[in-house]
């Protein structure tokens, strides 16, 4: 579940004696295990072969009323109407509150009669007769996460895993909060054997955030385990989870799987495309699909990304390799994953704020060499030819994913090709920009009967200023074509989409079309002279809590909710309050020279807070203070961004997470 940082944290410095009584065990033989290839056995008892799909209340409801029976009862119900459960999802798991804070006179757990009149067993039969799952949650400790302090599991393993099986329940989420500093391989293996001696199959997945490196442990404890701290609704703190979890691919496997946390898709805090990135990225690192929103009030967009049965096959391959790092230079992320039928799924995944070309090869990502190859596009839905390269141009935070075999069909496709714009991504509104266009053949075949376009807003004036035909092009040769683009005077500032599509035929007459949108920007440079950052407009911002603040430290929730900027004692009446990771992106028009900041963790941080601050110019990192912490006066960060078009700054985390984060850029000014 997911909890308030602050509040986490001061509850894993709650650490004492345990009586002997709390720590007694059964003494039962643990369960059967595999090995793993990992170094770690795995459990030989079938269960989770692929990542568990489902749904879980916390990131949609936390522990508002309308967490209910009716509401896990509903979800059943749209699991089944709406084809999620036809599409693989399987559990309908309950957070945190659903029981009440104290156990009966039998040391037993009561459901709250308010939110589960009819018990959780009556609810378990609603979901199974459904034919789905029903999982459960509760802590290692003595209470759970939630601030109410509802009856955790330790020293209560075997009574509380017996009432569990009772219910019918199949999966169990196990927190971490209130361990009283018990050690956490044994607190879990403990549980690990309750679960056993019931003797229902019920999948452990194993909640401690990382913080002991499960992924060492733990493959023959639980059927998966959390490599991070807790998801938040944002691009900073998915990014952020994502890195972490990336290098852990050597660990996951058919009944152990990496466990990055739930997802947002559809809570609203990021956009379509960023969400896109998010499902597929999970998908390929065959992380667990656990849907963290509302699907009552799901939108089309949100279901038509959780229902992508293509990119659901790439997290459900039996085979269950977790995606690698193919290279990330600069943003630009190539992410491979090994399938059980021999072709490769690879993510092609901008971090970036602007549009990328992103490219690897078919041998790159461990296919064989090949005359030629087959590429699906897994969001479009839509097979091509490709001679061995595989790139696009992807949208800010975007990801293009694409499975590629060696087969012999791969003549049967048209060729796939490669849309570019070239140029500056900002318009003046009432100047015309120019732009140049380019359509690539990527395939083994050649694309005929070539046609390209740019349509923009309406009211935009868009003109060719050379060829947009080409009667063929051959593997590897491009169609250029210049563009002038001018917005009207007075568009208002902000971001506009220019759509580039091209039409062609593949030697077998088939009409083929392609189309890449392209994000450009209307905006001003600051003003001349020196400004306060704070008191201007950014292009872009993320952020790993809550949104980036104006003149106030970061509150993690809500716009508004922090307090005044604090760093070693003194307090600041300007800046930037932010949480790692963090990235706010500023238009300076080649007419800036200087950054300046106070830099350093809010003083209402713990001295867990890690970070580290970055100017970057264009592309170019210019300045960076390496890692400060909660201890620390703060730093004067000075940064000559002299000609750059565009400036970001940056707060990366430190390399530790991104818990007590909370980085200020105190008195950031811009001198132009």
């Amino acid at each position: 579940m997911r909890r308030h940082p602050r509040t986490r944290r001061t509850r894993r410095r709650v650490v004492g004696a345990l009586t002997a009584a709390l720590l007694c065990t059964a003494g039962l033989a643990g369960p059967a295990v595999a090995g793993t290839g990992s170094g770690s056995p795995a459990l030989a008892d079938g269960l989770a072969l692929t990542p568990p799909m489902g749904f879980n209340n916390w990131n949609s409801t936390h522990c508002s009323a309308d967490f209910d029976e009716a509401m896990v009862e509903g979800i059943a119900d749209l699991f089944v109407a709406k084809g999620l459960k036809a599409a693989g999802y399987q559990y309908v798991n309950l957070d945190d509150c659903w029981a009440l804070p104290g156990r009966d006179a039998d040391g037993k757990l009561v459901p709250d009669p308010a939110r589960f009149p009819h018990g959780i067993k009556a609810v378990a039969d609603y979901v199974h007769a459904k034919g789905l799952k029903l999982g459960i949650y509760t802590s290692a400790g003595t209470k759970t996460c939630n601030d109410a302090g509802f009856p955790g599991a330790l020293g209560h393993e075997y009574s509380d895993a017996r009432q569990f099986a009772d219910w019918g329940v199949d999966y169990l989420k196990y927190d971490n909060c209130n361990n009283q500093g018990v050690d956490a391989k044994q607190r879990y293996r403990t549980m690990r054997d309750a679960l056993a001696a019931t003797g229902r199959p019920i999948v452990f997945s194993i909640c401690e955030w990382g913080e002991n490196k499960p992924w060492e442990w733990a493959a023959d404890v639980g059927q998966l385990w959390r490599t991070t701290g807790d998801i938040s609704d944002s691009w900073g703190s998915m990014l952020s989870i994502l890195k972490q979890n990336l290098p852990l691919a050597p660990y996951a496997g058919p009944g152990h799987w990496n466990d990055p946390d739930m997802l947002e898709v559809g809570n609203g805090g990021m956009t379509d495309t960023e969400y896109r990135s998010h499902f597929s990225m999970w998908s390929i690192m065959a992380a667990p699909l656990l849907i963290g929103t509302d699907l009552r009030k799901a939108s089309q967009a949100t279901l038509g990304i959780l229902d992508n049965k293509e990119v659901i096959a790439v997290d459900q391959d039996p085979l269950g390799k977790q995606g690698t790092v193919i290279s990330s230079t600069d943003g630009r992320w190539v992410v491979a994953k090994r399938m059980q039928d021999g072709s490769r799924a690879v993510a092609l995944f901008n971090e970036t704020g602007s549009a990328q070309r992103i490219a690897t090869s078919a041998t790159a990502v461990g296919l064989p060499k090949a005359p030629a190859y087959t590429l699906r596009d897994l969001w479009q839905h839509r097979s091509y030819n490709t001679a061995g390269t595989v790139s696009a141009i992807v949208p800010a935070h975007g990801t293009v994913l694409v499975r590629v075999a060696a087969d012999r069909h791969w003549a049967a496709n048209p060729p796939a090709v490669e849309l570019g714009l070239n140029g500056s991504r900002f318009i003046e509104p009432g100047t015309r920009t120019a732009l140049t266009s380019s359509v690539t053949d990527l395939g083994r075949t050649a694309a005929e009967g070539v046609s390209v376009s740019l349509t923009g807003p309406d009211g935009w004036r868009i003109r060719a200023t050379s060829p947009t035909r080409a009667t063929a092009l051959r593997t590897g040769r491009a169609l250029h074509t210049g563009w002038q683009v001018t917005a009207p005077a007075g568009t208002p500032r902000g971001s506009y989409d220019l759509r580039l599509r091209a039409s062609y035929r593949s030697p077998g007459g088939v009409r083929t079309e392609s189309a890449v949108t392209i994000t450009t920007t209307v905006a001003d440079a600051p003003p001349a002279g020196s400004s306060y950052l704070s008191d201007l407009t950014w292009l872009t911002s993320s952020n790993g809590w809550g949104p980036v603040e104006r003149d106030t430290s970061n509150g993690e929730y809500d716009a508004g909710d922090g307090h005044p900027i604090t760093i070693g004692g003194v307090v600041y009446p300007k800046g930037l309050g932010t949480h790692a990771a963090s990235d706010v992106e500023y238009f300076t028009g080649k007419s800036c020279e200087k950054v300046t900041a106070e830099v350093g963790v809010d003083d209402e941080e713990s001295a867990n807070g890690t970070v580290s601050f970055e100017v970057w110019a264009d592309g170019r990192k210019v300045a960076a203070t390496g890692v400060l912490t909660t201890d620390m006066a703060a730093q004067s960060l000075t940064a000559d961004v002299t000609g750059a078009e565009v400036v970001r700054l940056v707060v990366t985390d430190g390399g530790d997470g991104i818990t007590s984060d909370h980085a200020d850029w105190a008195d950031a000014k811009i001198t132009c």
